[in-house]
């Protein structure tokens, strides 16, 4: 038995999410799908993570078991495999690895991104928020309370409540807005996100950008430690995430 890593990308808009779910479409059960008619036989996927419905992905890492050992250098199966997929969803590489390497727990990093545009955009429809009004958030203040994420590590403030996890615990160590145009890219790096993490932390920076709360706001909205005390969760169609990391190469 062969185990290989996948690297794809996905547009997330028409998926209910990663995760394989009874009666709904999703990006795992789409490959599970194509990956077992191919094989022949029942062939499970295990995800880097979890991704939201509507969230988008570039460079995720999935791993499936196989009986044949060669698949990573038949050609005609990456093209098969990537037409039997829905248009919004592309394997891009396929790689033998360990028979113990684990796409989810062996990942040691991973990066989101976060899409704002300030100008109404019918091509950035589905991978953009857009920012609504004449208020362009205010970039500096967002980095001022952003810059806190890197010296905190409990984010209940931030994790969907009713979430089951056993920890709210995560070491951010990149929190930055930048603009690129028209665009404000928000970008995050941690070990782990908790469910609707990135969404909520986004959603609440927004409101200290746009002057409904202070950065002082921001630091007590962490510290109490209670989602209900933070901003909406972003709209899931600007989020990306962009890059996963691994102690060895595959």
């Amino acid at each position: 038995m062969a185990r290989y890593f996948l690297v794809l990308d996905y547009n997330g808009t028409n998926f209910f999410g990663w995760q394989r779910q009874p009666k709904q479409i999703t990006v795992q059960g789409c490959i599970e799908q194509a990956l077992s008619t191919l094989l022949h036989q029942p062939t499970e996927v295990t995800g880097c993570g979890r991704t939201d419905t509507g969230v988008h992905a570039v460079n995720y890492v999935a791993h499936f078991d196989a009986e044949q050992t060669n698949l990573h250098t038949d050609s005609k199966f990456l093209y098969q495999l990537n037409s039997m997929l829905p248009y919004h969803i592309c394997i891009k590489r396929i790689s033998p690895v360990p028979t113990e390497a684990h796409a989810r727990f062996d990942a040691t990093c991973r990066t989101y991104k976060y899409y704002l545009t300030t100008r109404k955009d019918p091509f950035r429809l589905d991978f953009a928020m857009l920012q609504r009004g004449s208020n362009v958030p205010n970039i500096e203040l967002m980095n001022q309370a952003a810059e806190h994420l890197l010296h905190i590590n409990d984010f209940a403030s931030f994790c969907k409540a009713g979430s089951d996890i056993k920890t709210t615990l995560c070491e951010v160590s990149v929190a930055h807005w930048e603009q690129q145009g028209d665009l404000l890219v928000f970008t995050i790096r941690a070990n782990r996100f908790l469910r609707n993490m990135v969404r909520a932390v986004v959603g609440t920076l927004l409101e200290v950008g746009t002057g409904k709360i202070s950065v002082n706001d921001f630091y007590n909205i962490v510290e109490s430690h209670n989602r209900g005390c933070a901003g909406t969760s972003a709209d899931a169609k600007g989020l990306f995430l962009v890059d996963i990391k691994y102690p060895y190469e595959y």
